[in-house]
């Protein structure tokens, strides 16, 4: 950061959004180690024994910075079909954990859950699609916990390239030349398509097997 701008960001009042803005970028730019209250006085241009008039600890940023991602969670616009509802709710809910590839580290390492009123809401939401099925309050609980591994599972597998996707063809093409067919047929048989992924269109595809699933749940009972 240049004098000018630690001058420029010096003139701006210190608040508590911009504290937690700047926590939010080191997040997503560096990883959770970076955000320090030593380094985010850096960023702001300040002293960090300033921060403290602002939030009450390290722990309070983080629980901010989970409120922000949180926020930009855009709600899918109604349907008559749940499972519409349900895809645009999958849809966001996967775009800012794609947005914020650390806050799923940062959510599994909070010591108490999210409760403010705007990092609850897209919870509520994704509850109320459920329920509204038919599902008693305990099915739409593990309805819901189901979907969430998914979508995240799925995110952090995307994140990491691990579906395939690009540098996957050469390796695989490598490993192709080495497996033995008769040992591992399967994997000789499937190999040349685990290579090729195109995210966007391996995400509905769970996510249908998904709503399949809980529709054929809903019609045994």
């Amino acid at each position: 950061m240049t004098r000018e701008q630690t001058k420029t960001i010096r003139r701006e009042p210190l608040t508590r959004g911009r504290i937690i803005e700047a926590a939010m970028r080191l997040m997503d730019t560096e990883g959770l180690e970076a955000v320090t209250m030593r380094r985010m006085g850096r960023e702001l241009g300040v002293e960090a024994m300033s921060l403290y008039n602002h939030v009450a600890d390290k722990e309070d940023i983080l629980s901010g910075v989970v409120e922000a991602v949180m926020a930009e969670y855009e709600f899918p616009p109604a349907s008559d079909d749940w499972r519409e509802t349900a895809r645009g709710a999958a849809r966001s809910w996967r775009t800012i954990l794609k947005g914020h590839p650390n806050v799923i580290t940062l959510m599994s390492e909070q010591r108490q859950p999210a409760h403010t009123l705007e990092a609850l809401r897209p919870m509520d939401h994704a509850l109320g699609i459920l329920a509204s099925r038919g599902l008693g309050p305990e099915e739409t609980v593990r309805a819901f916990r189901a979907f969430g591994g998914f979508i995240q599972g799925f995110v952090l597998a995307e994140i990491a390239n691990m579906f395939g996707g690009e540098g996957h063809g050469t390796m695989h093409e490598e490993l192709a030349a080495e497996i033995p067919p008769e040992l591992l047929p399967n994997l000789a048989t499937h190999l040349p398509y685990l290579s090729d992924c195109d995210f966007d269109l391996e995400f509905e595809y769970g996510l249908d097997l998904m709503l399949r699933g809980l529709e054929d749940k809903l019609a045994e009972a």
